[in-house]
């Protein structure tokens, strides 16, 4: 189990322009928190930092007290909003290419059978069944691939879990039990995730705890039931229904 720290962390764009601004933030070991906030008020770059993808103008990312090292970068599962899968690569190719499986596995098929029941596993539990592991992921829905990207993230059972708006091309249902699959991986594993969305209601059912940016910086840290504190400014208040 790991634990996040966030101190001071700042990140410039362009000179005079701040995506993330002093967001300071302790996240425990095998905490689900969510991230809400508008378009443009820093969840992704809070995400990219966390990820090592973008480099902090000011402060720093500590996971156990510690600077990220390679090791540790293989322990952490990311969903991108954009998804990264290769679209002429196989699902199965595309799922097991982060699972430190040996590239030759991944070029013939010939997959370790653990690994390929749990993509399978994984798949099935995301809607989608395992004829998929044999489709191209560019003949796939944006939806599908979203999940194909998620199930990638959790194959290698990662000790964090780095999620960029996971349900964004999902329909609600679907959102919801993706959700509760990745809260239910994540506590299986003791993993602790840091997870971006537009939905406040699915915030509250999910996360143990909802951070909310705004213009880059954290505006309001609380619990789900915190959410409607009359303390928090206006337009955040409007987010937040």
């Amino acid at each position: 189990m790991i634990d996040i720290g966030i101190a001071g962390l700042g990140v410039h764009h362009a000179p005079g322009s701040a995506a993330l601004a002093d967001v300071t933030l302790y996240i425990p070991a095998g905490q689900f928190c969510a991230v809400l906030g508008t378009s443009g008020a820093g969840k992704s770059t809070l995400l990219r930092a966390a990820a090592g993808l973008v480099d902090a103008s000011e402060g720093r990312i500590l996971y156990d007290g510690a600077a990220p090292d390679r090791a540790l970068r293989r322990r952490i599962g990311l969903i991108p909003q954009d998804f990264a899968l290769c679209g002429r690569a196989s699902v199965a190719q595309n799922v097991m290419a982060v699972a430190g499986i040996a590239p030759w596995r991944c070029f013939t098929g010939l997959y370790p059978h653990p690994e390929r029941e749990r993509a399978a596993r994984l798949l099935a539990g995301l809607g989608l069944d395992e004829i998929h592991l044999a489709r191209r992921a560019d003949s796939l829905s944006g939806g599908q691939q979203q999940r194909v990207a998620i199930a990638r993230a959790l194959l290698h059972r990662p000790a964090v879990i780095l999620a960029d708006e996971p349900v964004a091309s999902l329909d609600p249902a679907t959102s919801e039990a993706t959700l509760a699959l990745l809260r239910n991986e994540a506590r299986s594993l003791g993993a602790t995730v840091i997870c971006s969305l537009h939905q406040p209601a699915l915030a509250r059912r999910f996360a143990d705890r909802i951070v909310m940016l705004d213009a880059g910086r954290v505006v309001f840290d609380g619990t789900p039931a915190m959410l409607d504190s009359h303390a928090a400014p206006p337009r955040v208040r409007a987010v937040a229904r």
